[in-house]
């Protein structure tokens, strides 16, 4: 049987790129989604059409609430900007502090427990928002703590963070999926979305659909999502 790899699914094109990989480099995938206050809930919806979609034996979502922490517009009574994309504060109002970290943690504790010794997360320096904790530097760092912090690294052993995005463009990315069977309109990217006539379109005007719209623009490929503007 392969090998194990613990990846974070979201459910946007990041992330399912992210599971595509790990599926190319020979690894069974274990898909690791959060439930975490976020407004943008229905991302766990396509989460789940893409696990099914490239077959995944194993999903498991983790609720925890992160509302109790605050200070995001993903998590709070904050509005969520638009048009905003380039301007403003370097880290917009809509990172939520200490997420990826959070996540990472709960998938080593996950990967320790299946036996794992690599996780998957489908973070981005180039086509970002300013994130902090989307950085090669934290991603290195946090490989290192999750060494010294757990019984497998005590052990001699320990964990392989894999960010096989990291330095990529958005079209990059996306080119990148198609080549590997990514269906993109699984995908759903929007932080702030809407529903008309019972269906949930992307907002088209949030950093996270500014990204996604650039970077099909860039592929030269048309975006399967629906946009409300």
């Amino acid at each position: 049987m392969p090998r194990a790899a613990v990846i974070l699914l979201s459910g946007g094109l990041d992330s399912a790129v992210c599971l595509a990989c790990a599926r190319r480099d020979g690894f069974r995938p274990l898909a690791l989604s959060f439930d975490y206050g976020q407004r943008h809930r229905h991302e766990l919806a396509a989460a789940a059409r893409v696990a099914r979609a490239l077959n995944v034996s194993e999903h498991r979502t983790i609720a925890l609430d992160l509302r109790a922490v605050g200070g995001s517009a993903l998590t709070a009574a904050i509005d969520v900007p638009k048009h905003a994309l380039g301007k403003g504060e370097a880290i917009p109002v809509t990172y939520v502090p200490a997420r990826n970290m959070t996540f990472l943690s709960l998938a080593v504790g996950y990967a320790e427990v299946a036996g794992a010794a690599d996780i998957y997360i489908g973070v981005n320096a180039l086509d970002y928002s300013g994130y902090p904790d989307c950085r090669p530097e934290f991603i290195e760092s946090f490989e290192r703590t999750a060494r010294l912090a757990t019984k497998a690294g005590a052990r001699g052993g320990g964990f392989n963070v894999r960010a096989p995005l990291v330095r990529m463009s958005k079209g990059e990315i996306i080119r990148l999926g198609l080549s590997l069977g990514v269906d993109f309109s699984l995908t759903h990217s929007c932080y702030d979305p809407a529903v008309r006539n019972g269906e949930t379109l992307a907002c088209g005007a949030c950093d996270s659909c500014l990204l996604r719209r650039r970077g099909f623009e860039e592929a030269g490929v048309p975006d399967p999502a629906g946009y409300a503007l």
